[in-house]
């Protein structure tokens, strides 16, 4: 074991935050101004002509945690992780992108790499990605991962599980229970967030590979890419997805128009998932994702082309598909998410914690009746690119980094 733990940093956040939240909701707990105030989101719009379908679409009011957080580097030395799971013993199961799977301890213990996983094709952003553990590993020990899998003729993304050894070291009988389709010879966007539903069926994003000949594949119900995937643990079809049984359609299919989902989370009490996507220059989008739903990529999309231009013919809203939940302009380049649910916030119980990339922070979306009415920056002073978020047993937020030397962080009340 390499034992790497660093001091907690003593400086609080600067919460970049305005003072209050949307008047539809009201104060969490004493942790959240509540009155209304000015969207958090200052800086022009990448896609200035864009409009909102709908109020507070995008550009939420500022709310703030009104005590005082302090973050601590538990871990580094991590090469671009990717994903991040809790194990029920408070251990974390990380993954590195160039293909090793981690474990590492509260206390910031890092394990070497497990044995056992295949290989993957860790081009560009391809490889080693997201990680989640059974709803039953208590007793079955099994874990799941995606990754890039090459393949004849290019690459595509698959999730496989194993066992996880007694003693951490290795997975054992590994079986790969989904491929998407079709191959391409590509390193972008494989999409590839896992979670687990209350009944035991797996969800997994996917990206539609980015390049432009590939783009139309996400409305193509005869291809994984650009899709939501569901399917039961053991990689079998459930028999009431939305497309079993018809004619060209894909039945792992559960929904289409997605453009580069790399979160996917599923809110506590009600069950719905909600996916987080990448969009292009002004359009990064939260979507309640819903079985047989069409999210109009690339027909309707928010944002421009990276290079400039419009996407397609430049429209945000096309029949028979539909509106994210929230987009971001300018975008935050989001990586993971999950719903908080924990003691240490009590006042964030029920909000969506997005990873932030670009802008290098935790995005905290407050969510009511399906709507954001307030957002919050959070770990700023970290200064380093989130990758991905979950929630540990005692209620605090941690994350990992994703660079050369990644990191494992806690971020929780200040003491």
């Amino acid at each position: 074991m390499r034992l790497i733990i660093l001091a907690a940093s003593t400086s609080l956040l600067v919460l970049a935050a305005a003072c209050g939240a949307s008047g539809e909701s009201a104060p969490a707990s004493g942790q959240t101004g509540g009155q209304a105030g000015a969207p958090l989101e200052t800086r022009p719009a990448n896609n200035p002509d864009q409009k909102p379908a709908f109020a507070g679409q995008t550009r939420a009011p500022g709310v703030k945690t009104d005590v005082a957080l302090n973050h601590s580097v538990v871990a580094s030395g991590l090469v671009h992780p990717w994903g991040l799971a809790l194990m029920p013993d408070g251990r974390w199961l990380v993954t590195e992108k160039p293909g090793r799977l981690r474990i590492i301890t509260a206390q910031g213990q890092i394990s070497e790499p497990v044995q056992g996983l295949p290989p993957v094709d860790a081009r560009g952003q391809g490889g080693l990605l997201d990680v989640v553990t059974s709803p039953g590993f208590g007793q079955d020990r099994l874990i799941y991962w995606s990754y890039s899998e090459p393949r004849d003729g290019g690459n595509a993304t698959s999730v496989a599980r194993g066992r996880l050894s007694d003693d951490g070291a290795r997975v054992e009988n590994v079986q790969v229970i989904f491929r998407a389709l079709p191959v391409y010879d590509g390193d972008k966007h494989f999409g590839s967030a896992l979670a687990f539903a209350p009944d035991g069926k797996l969800f997994i994003t996917l990206g539609e590979r980015s390049d432009r000949p590939m783009r139309p594949q996400a409305q193509d119900l005869g291809s994984h890419m650009g899709k939501t995937i569901r399917i039961n643990a053991d990689g079998s079809v459930p028999q009431d997805n939305p497309f079993v049984g018809r004619a060209g359609a894909l039945p792992e299919i559960w929904s289409l128009g997605h453009r580069n989902a790399q979160g996917i989370a599923v809110q506590p009490g009600t069950g719905a998932v909600w996916t987080v996507e990448h969009g292009t220059r002004g359009g990064d989008e939260v979507n309640l994702d819903k079985p047989g739903l069409n999210y109009g990529w690339p027909d309707a999309a928010y944002g421009v082309e990276y290079a400039g231009g419009a996407i397609n013919s430049g429209a945000t809203q096309a029949p028979g598909t539909e509106q994210p939940v929230y987009y971001w302009d300018p975008v935050i380049a989001p990586g993971g998410a999950t719903f908080y649910q924990g003691a240490m916030f009590p006042g964030w119980n029920g909000d969506l914690l997005v990873a932030g990339l670009r802008e290098k922070h935790i995005a905290r979306l407050v969510i009511q009746n399906d709507r954001v009415v307030g957002e919050e920056r959070l770990l700023t002073d970290l200064g380093e690119r989130i990758r991905d978020v979950a929630v540990g047993p005692d209620g605090a937020v941690w994350a990992i980094t994703d660079q050369d030397d990644g990191k494992l962080v806690r971020l929780a009340v200040a003491q």
